[in-house]
């Protein structure tokens, strides 16, 4: 159990109107994803992900690097367990997956700020991310290969950012990539100064808190459904998925809104 007085793993602020930020707080462990800290970021975004008062999320990091994946001190020091470390590594790859997924279908966008060097299961949460937003100095690697662990599960959310031979490439040499070949390849949106990646973030967040909150919820989730499926599968999803969303009281107001030259009153509705 942690000290009373230890550092709580998260931050978690309302920056902007509309916006929640939770910062990675193991600066000194580099941000490395403990099973704790899993379990945390997974509770925040659930959280937060269901409060009426927060449109968007943006995660950031304390310390030079946003995070450096998972932590092999703890996976280690498992090994001493009578299964050799069978339970602790399948309990913590599970709640790390669990974690990733819970940020994919959480109803809010999350927005990665990244200001410093994202690697392994620490890269595989940026792609996880819906957008994000780095520093120029920042850097991107799946470097698993070069210690005999390969990055199979930060793999899953490479795979569906990056080009296939791109990602591979990543996954077979675990080099680093630098903030704009991460941004030309698509892990990123942006790459720009230090010390604007915050405030880029926050302003990419409050301009999408301006938005309908139900189309946002709406857009998000048959985003990722519908890439999943085949073309035709997909075109009947989505026209599903507008019809529904014609119906919706907000869309009846965008669109008046639109048609009369003024600006919509959103009720999430």
């Amino acid at each position: 159990m942690a000290p009373a007085d230890a550092a709580p793993l998260l931050v978690i602020d309302r920056p902007e109107q509309g916006v929640a930020r939770i910062c990675l707080n193991r600066p000194d462990a580099r941000n490395a994803l403990s099973l704790a800290m899993i379990e945390a970021l997974h509770a925040a975004i659930t959280e937060l992900g269901a409060e009426d008062d927060v449109a968007a999320i943006v995660l950031t990091a304390a310390g030079k690097v946003f995070s450096s994946g998972h932590d092999l001190k703890e996976l280690t020091a498992h090994r001493a367990d009578a299964d050799k470390g069978l339970a602790f590594f399948t309990r913590t790859m599970t709640a790390c997956a669990d974690m990733m997924q819970a940020i994919v279908a959480c109803p809010k966008p999350v927005i990665a700020a990244v200001e410093g060097t994202a690697t392994a299961a620490g890269c595989q949460l940026v792609a996880t991310c819906d957008l994000a937003i780095a520093a120029e100095s920042a850097h991107f690697c799946t470097p698993g290969v070069n210690i005999g662990l390969f990055c199979s599960t930060p793999m899953v959310a490479l795979t569906r950012n990056v080009a296939r031979k791109r990602a591979m490439q990543m996954l077979l040499t675990g080099e680093l990539i630098p903030a704009a070949q991460a941004a030309d390849w698509g892990l990123v949106n942006k790459a720009v100064a230090a010390e604007d990646v915050v405030p880029e973030a926050l302003a990419l967040a409050t301009q999408i808190a301006q938005k309908s909150p139900l189309t946002v919820t709406i857009g998000k989730s048959a985003f990722y459904a519908q890439a999943e499926m085949s073309l035709k599968d997909a075109y009947e999803y989505a026209a599903r998925v507008m019809v529904d969303n014609m119906m919706a009281r907000d869309a009846e107001e965008g669109i008046g809104a639109f048609l009369g030259k003024r600006k919509p009153e959103w009720k999430g509705c």
